[in-house]
């Protein structure tokens, strides 16, 4: 019997503790969405860059710096300040795809800081017209991204206030272009990283760093059967291209395939005449390869699809430019001149 009481003693003191346990491991989670930006109704993003302040006073300590698209918590409101958790969504995307490190480096994710901005410039989820707003400051941002000496960072703020629309107006009707906006300016910005890494010529697809898929798939998932939703799945096929053909036709014959089968998954998608121009020069191409490794037969097969694709995207795409050009391509291969390597006779 006595060792029965001790017995239960020790169960009920292991429950206690593990409860305890338990309930400081829930507060801490709780205490640490509060502090990353989860409490939604005092959500919001800035416009501009914004110094943060100790105190409501522009000659107090300054605390850091918010940069456009990064959100803030409000925490209160002081006449013409505000104060904020500011940067509260530092690293959010890089935990997406389980990596180590910031979306678009260190500087891009600056620590979570408390403190007071200047109240202007702020857009939340309860601005009148603030998707307009948000995507109209995205597309601002964007074209200077663009330019030959853009501003630093201009890209990847971009990416940010885009991704703000459909985040704070799920309902919007530029929720669906803004997010795969957003999704595209990081993947373009990821795939130019990738290039200047060695292994951007390896052959073989996974030899290479795979661009972020994340945000494309969610494109898809919450907006099927829009032209955007198209967009993004064509974008996924850079990562199954090959880095370097090396000369070799396996590589064009596989990608022929990609760009044949997203054209007919996707016939009205705005990408659908580029994915049977991309087919019709890999067959080109594949007509130049098969002639110098002497198989008359496979030249032939690939001349022949070189043409029967061209005259598809006549039929299908008459009035796009790259009907256009695929039908350059096939001019060229019936006039054996090769589409691959030098063309000097």
């Amino acid at each position: 019997m006595v060792a029965m009481r001790v017995l239960k003693r020790l169960v009920s003191t292991w429950v206690s503790a593990t409860l305890l346990v338990t309930g400081l491991a829930l507060s801490q989670t709780r205490a640490q969405k509060a502090a990353s930006g989860y409490d939604r109704s005092a959500r919001a993003t800035l416009l501009h860059e914004a110094i943060v302040y100790v105190e409501a006073d522009p000659n107090s300590q300054r605390v850091s710096l918010v940069t456009p698209g990064h959100e803030v918590v409000i925490m209160q409101r002081s006449g013409p300040w505000v104060k904020v958790f500011a940067n509260t969504d530092a690293g959010d995307e890089a935990q997406e795809d389980d990596s180590d490190k910031p979306e678009f480096g260190d500087d891009s994710a600056p620590t979570p800081e408390s403190g007071w901005i200047r109240n202007k410039g702020i857009v939340s989820p309860s601005t009148p017209g603030g998707d307009m707003i948000l995507f109209g400051a995205a597309a601002n941002t964007e074209a200077q991204a663009e330019q030959p000496h853009a501003p630093k960072g201009a890209a990847e703020a971009a990416h940010l206030l885009y991704k703000r629309v459909p985040d704070y107006f799920p309902n919007s009707p530029l929720a669906a272009e803004a997010a795969w906006r957003a999704a595209d300016i990081r993947w373009q910005l990821d795939k130019q990283d990738n290039s200047t890494l060695p292994s951007a010529k390896e052959q073989q697809a996974y030899l290479r760093p795979q661009i972020y898929e994340g945000a494309m798939k969610r494109v898809m998932k919450n907006y099927p059967g829009t032209s955007y939703a198209a967009r993004a799945a064509y974008d996924l096929i850079d990562n199954k291209l090959c880095g370097d053909w090396q000369g070799l036709p396996k590589c064009p014959e596989m990608e022929t395939g990609l760009y044949e089968k997203y054209a007919r998954q996707y016939p009205d998608s705005p990408k659908a005449p580029e994915a049977l121009y991309n087919a019709t020069y890999r067959q080109g191409v594949l007509v130049t390869m098969y002639m110098v490794e002497d198989d008359k037969k496979k030249a032939d097969d690939a001349a022949k699809r070189t043409a029967d694709l061209a005259q598809l995207m006549q039929q299908q795409y008459p009035k796009s430019d790259y009907t256009a050009r695929a039908a350059a391509i096939a001019y060229k291969v019936q006039q054996e001149i090769p589409v691959y390597g030098s063309d000097r006779d």
